[in-house]
């Protein structure tokens, strides 16, 4: 544009100012310019306080959010097209890696499905197994929630502490199957292997820490009236908004309507718990950190619970076309599913070390036909579809994970607010990048 355009060729004075007369012939531009307050800014996509690598297209007038869309396939591994070229044990090996803060979820609500389509009932020992590991997954992904949100509100005490804690977690479960993440110990049928020797103790030892060190995030956060501020009515979602894009979990229930897959529609035996559902109205950020915390001390009661109710057996249904020979029966030496029990049952029987080896190397068959089911994990109704053809791997495998469902929220949690508020929303949404691009 020209100089020209912006010097004026007359002026007056007026009693309300100086009248100025433009030349030129870029009047329409300079009007643009001078009246398009919006721009429009990318947040990502970098990790930090985007919950994994997600772009943020925001157009802000001044500091508020006009409007604001998630960019999502950053992180995209083909896990569901994978599963199809893999065997339906080698599966778990997959979906495990989707939500990594919250491996165990996906590997029982798999196995919950292709169990479904086998008609198998898995040994109590191995559902209460499942269940005392979910559960204390469940803490783990929560810490998690708390401590990131926390640092990317400026509240880095927070985060340290969080991150102390779920250390603790993930040494309990490497302790129980041999792995900090991505354990692929849940399998179709039951587990790899039986619990190790101690693991009573040892989880035992893990709630009494952890009810001495829940109350110190009362301590550190609830209360405390700058993290009251930055997170009270912000990210508001009503119910009805929650219903219409279909959010889950803890923002659900945030939301006021008490809807957790555990009381709903129980599996693994979870209507033989007893423990509450925290449920909240003011549907902010704020009542979604709320019951996060209060889930933890529920997950504590669970714990508890099913380290009462576990009684010896096997943890792998007894078909030996589904179970590997050394899981079929308890070594009465002791051993049970122990690498030298398997060595022993290998060293012993040709049949055993034949069958053994088509097991692993083909897969047992699956008989045609589909299934769907669905768990309460940390963030939501995470649910599995399955279909067979009555082969050794599945025709499909879909997932409804519940961070991509409840991202969709961001913008109704986010358009009107400051630009701001947009790292608590996506922060209390919680979501994980693996399971969204999965």
């Amino acid at each position: 544009m020209s100089q020209d355009a912006y010097s004026p060729a007359s002026s007056r004075e007026t009693t309300e100012g100086t009248v100025y007369t433009v030349t030129g012939g870029d009047w329409d531009t300079l009007l643009d310019e001078e009246h398009d307050d919006r721009i429009v800014i990318n947040m990502g996509p970098q990790h930090p306080s985007t919950h994994g690598v997600l772009r943020l297209v925001l157009e802000l007038e001044g500091e508020t959010v006009q409007q604001a869309r998630s960019v999502i396939g950053y992180l995209h591994t083909g896990i569901e097209k994978n599963c199809e070229y893999r065997t339906w044990t080698q599966g778990v090996t997959f979906v495990t890696r989707m939500d990594y803060l919250a491996p165990i979820f996906n590997e029982v609500g798999y196995c919950l499905a292709v169990e479904k389509l086998l008609g198998a009932e898995v040994p109590q020992r191995a559902t209460v197994a499942r269940v005392l590991l979910m559960e204390i997954n469940r803490i783990g992904s929560h810490l998690v929630c708390l401590a990131t949100g926390g640092m990317e509100l400026g509240a880095l005490t927070g985060m340290t502490a969080g991150f102390r804690e779920r250390e603790e977690v993930l040494h309990l479960l490497e302790f129980l199957t041999g792995l900090r993440m991505n354990h692929a110990f849940v399998r179709p049928g039951g587990l790899a292997q039986d619990l190790p020797e101690g693991w009573a103790e040892k989880v035992t030892e893990f709630v009494a820490l952890m009810r001495k060190r829940l109350p110190d995030y009362d301590n550190l956060l609830t209360g405390q009236p700058i993290w009251r501020q930055r997170l009270e009515g912000v990210g508001y979602l009503p119910v009805d908004g929650c219903l219409a894009l279909g959010a889950t979990g803890p923002i659900l229930r945030s939301a006021g309507l008490a809807w957790d897959l555990r009381k709903i529609e129980p599996y693994c035996g979870y209507e033989e718990y007893d423990f509450e559902v925290p449920v909240a109205t003011e549907a902010d950020c704020y009542a979604r950190y709320r019951l996060r915390v209060a889930e933890m001390h529920e997950s504590l009661k669970i714990i508890e619970q099913a380290v009462a109710k576990m009684e010896p057996g096997p943890v792998m249904v007894q078909d030996r076309k589904i179970a590997w020979p050394a899981q079929l029966s308890v070594a009465s030496d002791g051993m049970g599913n122990s690498l030298e029990h398997v060595r022993k049952i290998m060293g012993q029987s040709m049949e055993s070390l034949i069958h053994h080896f088509k097991l692993v190397t083909e897969g047992f068959s699956v008989p045609a036909g589909q299934a769907y089911t669905a768990i309460e994990s940390p963030r939501g109704e995470l649910g599995y579809h399955l279909v067979s053809d009555g082969g050794t791997r599945p025709v499909r495998v879909h997932v409804r994970d519940p961070s991509f469902v409840n991202l969709q929220t961001m913008p109704a949690m986010s358009e009107g607010g400051m630009v701001a508020d947009v790292i608590a929303a996506v922060a209390s949404i919680d979501p994980v990048m693996g399971g969204v691009d999965r």
